[in-house]
């Protein structure tokens, strides 16, 4: 950067959050200005700590699963479906082939809808006011849809220890048909009115570069990675539940910016109508419950499992020692982990771009700080 901007000026120490509006919650970072070029960024977590795992331990492996929706809550069946996916691996449980379909269904809806709301996010920290509200609009319908399944349309729990709470109702097929039909018009949409706009391609392309030696050193997961030029996904690369059977792409772009952040989750949203036609397609007949023990108390032993969360690799880690509450349970949070490259996309550029380049990590905080 050219010393024209920051001859003269005396360093700034500035406050950013956990208040601001662009924080995505209630994120802190302290970051030093000169002039308007920041030179360092120190982020401050733990505004919304509860205490998740210590929670898990006091209560059974079927109460906890409520507790997980409060993780990302934007996507609430993937923390769902990480967890119980974590303890049928210890279980050793067969889940039916109907569950399986519905929860894969139920997990794209929740990653395209977690999209929505990053788009709409991006958009409107740079004050794309207009932008903001096309992805909101349509969000709505799937917030209808999880409410004919659970009753609620933010912490969707529908995710049980062996299948889903219960058959989805009539009226959900037509709304989902209906929905897949319609999207790829309004994805469209969302490129013209947003990233298809020069003016938003100027604030993020070239800026908030995050090299790809350095994602992969500093084990960034998810749509951030992949923006970095990495063809990494766990739906691919360590298939979990029936996500082998499926055809679908991973979006990987090279432009290592912010602008390519976002360009992957648009693009993300395109293969995930296309997994939710496969799985509306061939969902077969069948109940959507195993049979799983009154009283669940896994094997003494270990678990670890992953799954590709709207915001990079979540995982679990569980020990049994024979009960009915787990010994211990950790939780790898992508949203945590991908904070790391914050300084490294944002130092050198300026203060305004910064908020650009924090929103294209699309950290939720209730996944950070656990």
């Amino acid at each position: 950067m050219s010393d024209i901007y920051t001859e003269g000026t005396e360093e700034l120490i500035l406050n950013m959050g956990p208040q601001h509006p662009s924080m995505h919650g209630v994120f802190r970072m302290i970051i030093r200005l000169q002039g308007e070029i920041v030179t360092s960024i120190e982020p401050k977590i733990g505004y919304l700590h509860r205490g998740l795992e210590k929670l898990a331990e006091s209560r059974t492996y079927a109460q906890f699963i409520p507790y997980t929706d409060r993780l990302d809550y934007l996507a609430s069946p993937h923390c769902n479906l990480a967890y119980v996916q974590t303890v049928e691996k210890l279980m050793g449980l067969e889940i039916p082939e109907r569950a399986e379909y519905l929860r894969v269904i139920i997990a794209e809806l929740a990653r395209f809808a977690s999209h929505q709301v990053f788009i709409a996010s991006s958009a409107l920290d740079m004050a794309g006011w207009t932008a903001w509200g096309y992805p909101f609009r349509d969000r709505e319908r799937i917030l209808d849809m999880f409410e004919m399944l659970a009753g609620n349309r933010l912490t969707v729990n529908v995710m049980r220890i062996g299948g889903i709470n219960a058959e989805p109702p009539e009226e959900f097929w037509p709304a989902l048909q209906s929905f897949v039909d319609d999207m790829p018009e309004k994805i469209e949409e969302y490129y013209n009115i947003y990233l298809g706009n020069e003016i938003a391609q100027a604030r993020m392309k070239k800026i908030g570069i995050l090299p790809k030696e350095v994602a992969e050193n500093l084990s960034i997961t998810g749509c951030a990675l992949r923006a970095s030029g990495v063809n990494y996904d766990v739906r691919k690369n360590e298939p979990y539940g029936i996500y082998d059977r499926f055809d679908f792409e991973v979006p990987v772009l090279h432009g290592c910016d912010t602008f390519d952040r976002n360009m992957v989750r648009l693009m993300e949203m395109n293969e995930s109508l296309k997994i939710i036609r496969q799985a509306m397609r061939d969902i077969p007949e069948g109940p959507v419950m195993a049979k799983v023990p009154r009283v669940i108390k896994p094997p003494v032993g270990e678990v670890y499992h992953r799954v590709e969360n709207p915001k990079g690799e979540m995982g679990f880690y569980i020990v049994s020692n024979g009960t009915t509450k787990p010994e211990r349970v950790k939780i790898r949070a992508g949203a945590f982990v991908n904070l790391q490259c914050l300084e490294e996309i944002g130092v050198g550029t300026y203060v305004q771009d910064l908020i650009a380049s924090f929103a294209s990590l699309d950290a939720v905080l209730g996944e950070v700080d656990k």
